[in-house]
Parts: structure tokens; sequence; C-alpha cells
């Protein structure tokens, strides 16, 4: 493509889409491609009248295909939501077995016995946090603090949403000493969800108990020599944890109000925070 600054290029039109991840935009986008539709035409007024005509044929025979292709969608779109239906058993059975409500058979509870003062082992101990510990993508976002609260996981649970459309996360946790949700869920709202274009990401406001707070560390510093304030200063400071996942990363409303190393910063925030979901 050339480097004229009016010329389409199809990897911008991908990269805005990234960066920015909202309807707006797309609409923005729309209108970018209809002022370059002059240019569009001055190629075709340029073919002669036969290559003119084929690509005109050309064109009716990607309509039929985009036809073709929206009743796919739609018709996947029925196929997964019949066999979401079949899992749902398993995963209640899944659900069971982990957290110790039903046995499986050969694997009865032996009676805790005066000697041992040790009670049996329910279900599959620390299941989640195991299953999300060898996840490629789940590994590299979970810290040694916070496998503690990881091990009160009992369930996650997706779903699909459908105004806006999109799909939501659910972690079902016990009780535990880190925090006093139940539930911490994750809903990604998509502009498109077949392609997909993902629009943002809203997540649960945990709500920590007192000093038990995984995406915080406090820093003491002691006080400068002669000051009056004897006291060590204590500063709070973001870190990383896996509980990051629910305060996702948020498109400025104005986008003239983020430059080009902060957008390329947001994008590659969205896309991962994308991945891990």
């Amino acid at each position: 493509m050339s480097n004229d600054k009016d010329s389409f290029n199809v990897a911008d039109l991908t990269s805005v889409l990234n960066e920015e991840n909202r309807a707006d935009l797309v609409n923005a986008l729309k209108s970018k491609i209809q002022s370059l539709a002059g240019q569009h035409s001055d190629i075709l007024e340029s073919l002669s009248p036969n290559v003119r005509k084929r690509v005109e044929v050309l064109r009716e025979i990607q309509g039929q295909h985009d036809e073709l292709e929206a009743k796919f969608f739609e018709e996947r779109a029925a196929l997964e939501a019949k066999y979401q239906k079949l899992y749902q058993p398993l995963y209640t059975k899944r659900y069971d077995i982990v957290n110790g409500v039903t046995e499986v058979e050969g694997a009865a509870m032996n009676e805790t016995t005066p000697d041992s003062g040790e009670d049996e082992e329910k279900g599959v101990p620390a299941f989640w946090l195991t299953a999300m510990k060898n996840n490629e993508v789940l590994a590299e976002e979970i810290s040694e603090r916070d496998e503690g609260a990881l091990k009160f996981l009992k369930d996650i649970k997706w779903s699909r949403i459908e105004n806006p459309k999109g799909f939501k996360l659910e972690f079902f946790f016990d009780t535990n000493p880190y925090f006093t949700n139940t539930v911490l869920t994750k809903t990604y709202h998509m502009i498109d969800e077949d392609e997909p274009i993902l629009e943002k990401a809203i997540g649960t406001e945990i709500q920590w108990h007192p000093g038990k707070c995984l995406t915080q560390k406090i820093l003491k510093k002691k006080p400068k020599k002669g000051s009056k304030n004897a006291k060590p200063i204590t500063k709070t400071e973001s870190c990383e944890s896996f509980f990051n996942f629910f305060n996702p990363p948020q498109v400025p409303e104005d986008d003239e109000d983020i430059d080009e190393d902060a957008a390329e910063e947001l994008q590659n925030q969205m896309e991962q925070d994308y991945d891990i979901g």
C-alpha cells in the first residue's frame, strides 16, 4: 500500500478496532470506509468493461457467501446452546465430586480412628487451583500469595449473555479469610461475538477483609533523620495478582485522551484480559 495518509490500510483498520474496542469507534470506521468509497469507484472505472463486469459478479458471489455465513453463525449459536444444556449434568457431577458432596465407587470414606487425629480428605482438595496452574495462560497470572485464596475456589461456570451479546464467568468461593464475596463475576461484552471484538469487560468489586487484599501491598519506610514524625511511613502499592482479573482495563470515554503509546499498552492489556477469559 502507498504511504499516502488517505490510503486505505487493512492493518490500520484492525489496529484501531483492537486498540479502542468500542461500538462508537466501529461506526467511525464505517464512516472512514464510506469516505474511501470514491477511491474504490475510481478503481472500478479504470477497469475495462469486461473486467468490471467480472468484478461485479464477484461482488454478488461475496454477497451470497455473507448470507450463508450469517446462517452458519445462527445455527452455530443454537447448536452451542443445545450442547451447553447437555454438558450441565456433567458439570453438576464434577462439582459434587470435587467438593465432597458425593463419593465415587471404590473411594468410600474411611472412618477416622482416635489414634490418627486426622480427618479423611473430602473431594479433591485445591482442584481448581491445580487446574488453573496447569493452564499455560492462567499459570502466569497466579502468584504464590494468590494460592491460599484460590484453594477456596469451589466451581467456575461459563454462560452466554444475549443483551448485550457476550459471555459471563462466575467463580464460586467457600467462606474464606480473604474476602466476603461468595461469587466473583467477570462479564465480557462483545460488539460482534462472532468476530469477536471486545467492547468492554466488567468485574466484581472484591470486598477484602482488612489486611488481606492480594492486589495491593503495603510498603513501610523509615522516616528521614530529623523528621518530627518518628512513625514509619506506609505506602500502598498495586502488585501482580490473579485477582486483578476482576478489575479489567477500561477504555477512556474520549479516545482523544489517549496517545499512541498508551493506546498500544491498553490494547495489549485488553488482549491479555480476553485471553485469560
